[in-house]
């Protein structure tokens, strides 16, 4: 058994994979639970309160007698530990800030396919996921890619925060990945050369490109959160 273990549903990145990312490129072995034998009643278990009884759904991290949920709670705990955070004080709270705000931004994804209720299936709101994702295009997208266009134009250099890598420009490189999926024209329309140059550095991380060229790495589909309907995104 590794020292991490994360529990995530099998068969999708999800949310799952801002965690993998940052487990990957610190380089540190972990258990990826939902795809072991056993894993999916091992998920439904955590569901139960079996693993804490504050965990409401995955990802759940543990490390020993460590259990975190949250997405941004848990990179942002891995990144402090392997390297991936500021230093500073002013640093790693700017690094939370920003990967609580991209945090937030995947809901309003998930959102545009799913916008009355995650327990129907999208074929039964495709009127109301129509009229969310023409919103999410023309206002949410460009607010959230000018937001991190600025804050790398600000800290004038090739991160977002301080000189160096940090767990949020991982987050922002999946971010990237999954609208260019999920939403190949909107995202194509945007102004953010500063965000994709981003995207490069990171997939271009040695480890992390060893990981994006391996089957650890799952393909997007049509059951995570970055899903391509070709009606939520005329060309």
């Amino acid at each position: 058994m590794s020292s991490y273990q994360l529990f995530y549903w099998p068969g999708i990145q999800g949310r799952g994979e801002f965690v993998r990312l940052v487990l990957e490129d610190a380089g540190v072995a972990y258990d990826d639970v939902g795809r072991q034998p056993g894993g999916q009643r091992r998920i439904l278990a955590v569901l139960e309160g079996e693993v804490a009884p504050f965990v409401f759904a995955p990802p759940v991290l543990t490390a020993g007698d460590i259990v975190i949920a949250q997405t941004a709670a848990i990179t942002r705990f891995l990144g402090e530990r392997h390297g991936l955070a500021p230093a500073n004080e002013p640093g790693r709270l700017a690094a939370a800030t920003i990967a609580l705000t991209i945090a937030d931004f995947v809901d309003e994804v998930h959102d545009t396919h799913h916008p009355i209720s995650v327990a129907e299936v999208y074929d039964k709101q495709r009127e109301p996921a129509a009229q969310r994702a023409r919103a999410f295009r023309d206002s949410r997208l460009p607010k959230l890619v000018g937001y991190l266009e600025r804050i790398l134009a600000a800290n004038d250099g090739d991160w977002l925060v301080g000189s160096a890598a940090s767990y949020p420009d991982l987050a922002a490189f999946q971010i990237v990945e999954g609208l260019r999926y999920a939403f190949p024209h909107a995202f194509a329309k945007q102004q953010c050369g500063k965000l994709l140059a981003l995207r490069d550095r990171v997939a271009a991380r040695p480890r992390l490109a060893a990981y994006l060229a391996s089957d650890r790495r799952l393909p997007f589909n049509e059951h995570g959160i970055f899903r391509r309907y070709p009606e939520l995104d005329p060309a």
